[in-house]
């Protein structure tokens, strides 16, 4: 780590420090000290300078920093190795290439925006600078590659709680990989695996996460499907406790991967059970009714032609629609 974000994690405590301990603590001078809270205060944080007590931080910008984010970390892998980026295509795409190479369990990418974010069936998911959470998790379950079908679901579910754990909103999930708020998305997410040879063997898995989470204006194509936090609340969470709290609320699901625990919650959070959606799978487009989530994470539909379960696919809700239950 940086001094000067070793400055900024000592700082975060919210105590007044000396700059006797800070130069201790970093193992610097004096002076350096002071060119750190200079440097800091250029970056847009508000450091008071109290005289004979020592520095405090009284605010911080919406910056994204390894310092802000272990400050609200309780895991004990995820997170523990993190690559922040000002930019990147996708991060998904950085996290695969890593992975590919070897990296371990745990390693987060996260990146300030996307030029190429990407949502499931190749679509683009709209990704603007400090405007968002954008992060890739790279895991390495000890699983089945049909188990690690459940971690889009239980990526969702710890989403969810921790939009819920870091502002006043309720998250609803959209099967499979979407976060809902008041009618329209917040958040995409987008599993991908890497199988070894040998035959199911799961090498490895990213997960990636993109969240709304900035007072924003969107493009006329999206403003009736997508809103964001700050939209929706009057203001934006704390984007570095934010991821935080993705990566603690992921760890304590991750033990109930094989037994899929966590789609009870699921169900609970679901905005498709209960209604009549569209079915869509390639060019083919039809209606069906949302029954229910199985154990394996599939949606169930009943059609003219009776029940059936959904492992792929997209679901689309109808603008206009109330739950079935309710009409």
């Amino acid at each position: 780590m940086y001094i000067r974000e070793k400055a900024l994690a000592l700082l975060e405590t919210g105590e007044t420090i000396s700059g006797e301990k800070l130069a201790q603590e970093l193992g610097v001078s004096r002076n350096a000290v002071w060119k750190v809270m200079k440097r800091l205060r250029e970056d847009g944080y508000g450091i008071e300078a109290v005289t004979n007590r020592g520095y405090r931080l009284i605010s911080v910008p919406d910056v994204l920093t390894e310092a802000g984010i272990r400050r609200w970390l309780k895991t004990r892998e995820l997170g523990r190795e993190l690559e922040i980026h000002d930019r990147l295509d996708s991060t998904n795409n950085r996290a695969k290439a890593l992975a590919a190479a070897g990296a371990k369990h745990g390693l987060v990418v996260i990146a300030d925006s996307q030029s190429g974010g990407r949502g499931r069936q190749g679509r683009s998911f709209y990704s603007p600078d400090h405007s968002g959470v954008y992060l890739t998790m790279i895991l390495r379950p000890d699983c089945a590659p049909d188990q690690a079908g459940l971690l889009t679901s239980l990526a969702a579910v710890a989403t969810a709680r921790a939009v819920e754990k870091t502002a006043n909103v309720k998250a609803d999930i959209k099967w499979v990989n979407d976060l809902y708020i008041s009618g329209r998305k917040i958040c995409g997410i987008l599993c991908e695996a890497g199988l070894g040879m040998e035959a199911g063997k799961l090498e490895y898995a990213v997960a990636g996460i993109g969240v709304n989470t900035a007072r924003m204006q969107f493009p006329p194509e999206l403003q009736e499907i997508a809103t964001s936090i700050g939209n929706e609340c009057g203001e934006s969470p704390d984007r570095n406790r934010l991821i935080a709290e993705i990566l603690n609320e992921t760890e304590a699901l991750l033990g109930d991967l094989g037994t899929g625990r966590f789609l009870e919650e699921s169900r609970r959070r679901s905005n498709v059970i209960g209604r009549t959606v569209t079915i869509i799978e390639g060019e083919k487009r039809y209606p069906a009714k949302a029954v229910d989530i199985d154990d394996q994470g599939r949606l169930v539909i009943e059609t003219a032609e009776g029940q059936t379960r959904l492992n792929y696919g997209e679901v689309s809700l109808k603008l206009n629609e109330k739950r079935d239950e309710d009409q």
